[in-house]
Formats: structure tokens, C-alpha cells, sequence
């Protein structure tokens, strides 16, 4: 690999890397292209360079760190480019750390032998549902917080570490009614709990699934079945808990038994709830993050492993939701009270005595 030059513009050092991928092998430099060169473009696009090749000769063009990424990520693609490569795989790896390989973090026994932490908060978040028994994952959508829950909770049944896995989410509208829906309350409430089941289909294969249910090692419920429970050696999952009353998560938490393993899972910036209405998970947060055997994960968009726009949009909603905040009045000092006057008594001074006068 070559640098052809350094540029200065703005303060932000610009450099130009150069690499010739040998010996020539047509095959794996159409792999590493992608059809049409949708990789490169891939690239370009969420690290903000510029790459151009000329069949083994590849030049990458913009700020330093992100160009030598770029780099970093080209050389990583190529080796593994004995094959197809699909785009997921290129935008995972642009989700993590530009390598082909992901963070360190616990192996999971699922059905999904590739499944690994993909960013360092990740593999926090899967030591921290490891270590603690009650588990908060904070972040935006696509950040795996859901989906990580779901696979530790499929390893902890299979090996035997619960005896049921329990995945509740609140049946809260997102701007819809639960009366719009046909069939009864089973029915209305299963377009809520979808999300819970395609994770645990993926993680473990439908058959597999179903007969979990039948065996009853395996339920999904809406929270407001949760109410007098006692969970225990069960590994439970509230999902969307930004949704959830200060009540709700209050209730929610009090159901934890022996042996039992807590995951609560919520994105902050996504609350359906009445406008008046605090939100369960953002009390819990507050008043939680210093209670011993509880740990709180915050994820960011950086942790996104989903296209890359995904992490852009959620940044540009950040952004705009900051910026539509009322600006923090600063009081000002009240004026000291004004002490009233007191007169003082007017005082006769004594008369002179005129000589002669009496």
C-alpha cells in the first residue's frame, strides 16, 4: 500500500492511499466489487471517501482515519472474497469496527453458529446480561438489543441454565387501536409480540419453536398477563419498555424470583405513550443506576447493524429533536428588597440666650 500525497484543507488532513491487490485474481476482485460495484459504493458512502480502481490498482481518497479505514476494510473484504460477499456483510462490518472481525464477547449456543457481538457496546451489553441478573439495553432501533436478549436467553435454555424463556412486550398503539384489529384478544395483541417471534424462529428454527411452546418452556405474552406472577429459573425479556408505565415497569420488575435472569430492552426516542405520560423506562433509569445487581447498557447508532442510512436517520432525528427543544430559561437574580426609610426625630437645637433678654 502507497500514499500518493497529503492535503490540508480546512484543518482536516486529507490523504490519498494506494493499494495493488496481487497476484491479479478476476474472481475475488469482482467479489470484493459486488455487482456493479455496490460495495465501493457501500463504502463510500458511510465513510465519506472516494474510491476509484483500475483492475488490481485501488485508490481511496479522503480524511485520514476514514480513509485508511476504507483501506483497512478493502484488504479485509478481498480476503475473503473467494466467494460471493454479501452486502449485509459489508455493512456489518462498517457497523463494527472495519475488520472482519467482530468484538470480543461471550459465543452463544443458537442455531446461529455466526452470531457475535458486531461493536464493543454489544459485547458489554452481552457481559452485563452474563453477569447481572437484571439487564437494561437503551438505544435506537438496529442496534441488536432485542435480537442479543433473545439469543442469550435461547442459549441460557439450551444449556439448561433456565427452564423457560418469558418475552412480554406492552400492547401499545403506535398511533393505531387495538379495536381496529379483527379476532379476539389473543389475536389483537399477536401483531405486537411478531417481532419476538421472527427473532426466535431465526435463533432456533421453527420446529424447534413450536415445540418449546408445547412443552411450555417457552411463552410470549402482553405485560398485562404479568400481574401476580412469580418468574422463577426463567429468563425473562421486557421488550419495548418505553412503553410502559412508571407502574407497569415497577410491577414488571417485582415479579423477578430465584434463579431468574432480566432483560429490559427500550428505545427512549421512540415513546408511544400519551404526551402527559412519563415513561416507565426512562424512571427506571433514573431512579436504578446505582442499585447493585442491575446494569444499564447504552447503545448509540454507532452500535447499528443495519444499513448504514439507518444510523444516519437516527442521528438526523437526534438532531432535530435536540434543536426543537425550548431553550433553558436562566433566571435572573431578584433584586435585594428595598429597605424602607426610617426618619429619624427631628432634634430642636437650643436657643442662644440673647444678653438683656429674660
Amino acid at each position: 500500500m502507497g500514499v500518493n500525497c497529503l492535503r490540508l484543507s480546512q484543518g482536516i488532513i486529507s490523504l490519498i492511499l494506494k493499494h495493488l491487490f496481487t497476484p491479479l485474481n478476476n474472481n475475488r476482485l469482482s467479489h470484493l466489487c459486488g455487482p456493479t460495484d455496490e460495495h465501493l459504493r457501500t463504502i463510500e458512502l458511510a465513510l465519506e471517501v472516494r474510491i476509484a480502481h483500475r483492475h488490481e490498482q485501488f485508490k481511496v481518497e479522503g480524511p485520514k482515519a476514514k480513509a485508511q479505514r476504507a483501506m483497512d476494510m478493502l484488504q479485509a473484504l478481498y480476503e475473503m472474497a473467494g466467494r460471493p460477499i454479501p452486502p449485509a456483510t459489508v455493512q456489518l462490518m462498517l457497523a463494527g469496527d472495519g475488520s472482519a472481525d467482530a468484538a470480543e464477547g461471550p459465543s452463544l449456543l443458537t442455531r446461529r453458529t455466526d452470531l457475535k457481538p458486531r461493536t464493543q457496546n454489544q459485547a458489554v451489553y452481552l457481559d452485563n446480561i452474563a453477569e447481572f441478573d437484571i439487564t437494561f439495553g437503551i438505544g435506537p432501533a438496529g442496534t441488536g438489543k432485542t435480537y442479543l436478549a433473545v439469543a442469550a436467553a435461547v442459549d441460557a435454555l439450551q444449556r439448561s441454565a433456565v427452564q423457560r424463556i418469558v418475552l412480554t412486550r406492552p400492547a401499545v398503539e403506535a398511533g393505531e387501536r387495538l379495536g381496529f384489529l379483527p379476532g379476539d384478544l389473543n389475536q389483537k395483541v399477536d401483531p405486537y409480540l411478531r417481532p419476538l417471534y421472527d427473532a426466535l424462529y431465526d435463533l432456533m428454527g421453527y420446529e424447534q419453536v413450536q415445540k418449546a411452546f408445547e412443552r411450555q418452556a417457552l411463552e410470549i405474552a402482553p405485560l398485562a398477563f404479568m400481574r401476580g406472577r412469580t418468574l422463577n429459573n426463567a429468563f425473562v425479556i421486557l421488550d419495548e419498555a418505553q412503553n410502559t408505565t412508571p407502574e407497569q415497569m415497577k410491577m414488571f420488575l417485582t415479579r423477578v424470583g430465584f434463579g431468574t435472569k432480566t432483560v429490559i430492552t427500550g428505545d427512549v426516542s421512540q415513546i408511544d405513550l400519551p404526551k402527559a405520560q412519563l415513561s416507565g423506562l426512562v424512571e427506571a433509569e433514573r431512579i436504578l443506576r446505582r442499585v447493585p445487581g442491575i446494569a444499564i447498557t447504552r447503545l448509540t447508532s454507532i452500535d447499528i447493524v443495519r444499513h448504514p442510512l439507518v444510523a444516519r436517520i437516527v442521528d438526523a432525528y437526534d438532531a432535530a429533536r435536540l434543536s426543537d427543544l425550548p431553550p433553558i430559561a436562566v433566571p435572573l437574580p431578584e433584586p435585594e428588597p428595598e429597605l424602607p426609610r426610617v426618619a429619624l426625630p427631628k432634634t430642636r437645637s437650643p436657643r442662644a440666650k440673647t444678653p438683656g433678654v429674660q
